[in-house]
């Protein structure tokens, strides 16, 4: 549900737009509201799931997502719909890093706890391109104040099973004990670069304000960097990230999700403009890349990581999405059998190590950690992901734009010449994006330990 909701109304915004008489600037505040909430108040979330407790917090943050979502589904007017995304993203950034640390205290045992990754897995790798299916049948069949609405049932559902989930007990109480200058240095330092990222889209890299917001970013999260180590109890316990194959976890997921955003970004507009698909039937097919996904978490990460080393895993699994990748940034607007030679293999790649690395790679983040700090490792994980993703999105839009501007100024032509530049600038940044998984290819070979998983499990 988390996952699924940073993409559900992306197909949905047109809709959005006339029915609630949205500006196009503004329109864009529908995605970014929900994004700039759930990263920034991501590591907030996971210290406070470790204060209220993380099944707490969990039950917490699913009634009140819930409620959220029933509110952005009934709004009448853009005020409405922007805080009611706003607050979605705010319960879910208590939601996830409950949900994590609850996974991480449940299963002890290196078999089953491999198993519940797996699945935990496999949901994260295939969110995405389920909410953009999803958004596109709701908001063709129903009507896309659905894509909020779906999230009420669903609740209800979780809530159902929620008296069988872990009880854990709250690691530390009073009011003293939760970090306010680290609370604000980190929610404004993650809010300035998500933001600042998402920005270069629409205004440039060159934008006063991206210029000012991404310097400004780094600086207050090297200050937070700063405090939390001289503060008796931090946000974030420097112990959580310098550990070598945990930081190096957190390093290579959020490079790999730097890389893969801008993979689904190219393969909706292919199926799209390029192959002439409904968004139905372009979200169908993104479900190549989910199936091979769930087949990496369930089949292959979930069974292995008893008996073979995370690196053993991670780093193959980077390499096949990295060739995956390559393969896309072959195509061409009029490449023949786009589907048998390009699309179908490059996906089964991508999604197979999706979802090997990114179960293998959860499973790290809260390795070895306690009850304390399960939901701060947990919404660390998450964070880096999130920054990760908005550079990412940046950076290959940015590649993408000026290598078509680039090409247009030399070819000439009508329609089919912008969609062959655009094409050609997407396959350019595509090989920025195999660059960047390369690059976590190596960091997972340097920093993650050959050691079995079981090896890593949480101490008291």
């Amino acid at each position: 549900m988390i996952v699924l909701d940073g993409t559900i109304v992306n197909v949905a915004l047109p809709s959005m737009q006339q029915d609630l008489h949205l500006s196009d600037a503004d329109r864009q505040w529908a995605v970014i509201a929900y994004v700039l909430a759930f990263g920034g108040l991501l590591l907030l979330g996971g210290r406070i799931s470790g204060l209220l407790g993380h099944r707490r917090t969990f039950r917490i943050g699913l009634i009140g997502f819930a409620a959220a979502s029933a509110l952005g589904g009934a709004a009448d007017g853009a005020g409405t719909l922007f805080g009611a995304r706003a607050l979605q993203g705010v319960f879910a950034a208590a939601m996830a890093p409950a949900a994590m640390s609850l996974l991480t205290l449940t299963f002890t045992d290196p078999r089953d706890r491999g198993k519940a990754f797996g699945v935990f897995g496999a949901m994260g790798a295939a969110g995405s391109g389920v909410g953009l299916l999803a958004g596109g049948l709701l908001t063709e069949y129903l009507d896309w104040r659905w894509c909020l609405w779906v999230n009420v049932p669903i609740t209800g559902l979780a809530l159902l099973g929620l008296p069988f989930v872990y009880r854990d007990r709250p690691s530390v109480t009073g009011p003293g004990r939760l970090d306010l200058p680290g609370a604000l240095l980190s929610v404004a330092g993650l809010v300035a670069l998500v933001y600042g990222f998402n920005r270069t889209e629409p205004h440039g890299w060159d934008d006063p304000l991206v210029l000012a917001l991404l310097p400004g970013g780094v600086l207050l999260l090297g200050v937070f960097v700063l405090v939390e180590t001289r503060v008796s109890h931090p946000l974030l316990p420097m112990r959580v990230v310098l550990d070598r194959v945990r930081g190096g976890a957190y390093l290579t997921s959020a490079l790999m999700l730097a890389a893969l955003f801008g993979c689904f970004l190219f393969l909706s507009y292919y199926a799209q403009t390029v192959l002439g698909y409904s968004p139905v039937r372009a979200g169908l097919t993104i479900m190549v890349l989910v199936a091979g996904s769930l087949v990496g978490s369930i089949a292959i990460a979930g069974r292995l990581p008893a008996r073979v080393s995370p690196r053993m895993l991670m780093v193959p699994g980077l390499l096949a999405m990295a060739a995956g990748l390559l393969l896309l940034s072959r195509l061409t607007a009029d490449s023949t059998h786009v589907l048998v030679l390009y699309l179908v293999p490059a996906q089964i790649l991508i999604g197979l190590g999706l979802g090997v690395v990114l179960t293998i790679a959860t499973g790290l983040a809260t390795a070895g950690v306690g009850a304390a700090d399960a939901g701060t490792a947990a919404a660390t994980f998450n964070a880096g992901q999130q920054v990760g993703g908005a550079l990412g999105t940046a950076l290959f839009n940015t590649v993408a734009t000026s290598v078509t501007a680039t090409w247009l100024r030399t070819h000439e032509g009508g329609r089919d010449a912008v969609t062959a530049g655009t094409v050609h600038g997407f396959g350019t940044a595509l090989l920025v994006a195999t660059g960047i998984m390369l690059g976590a290819a190596v960091v997972a070979a340097v920093l993650i330990a050959p050691r079995p998983a079981r090896d890593a499990q949480p101490s008291s």
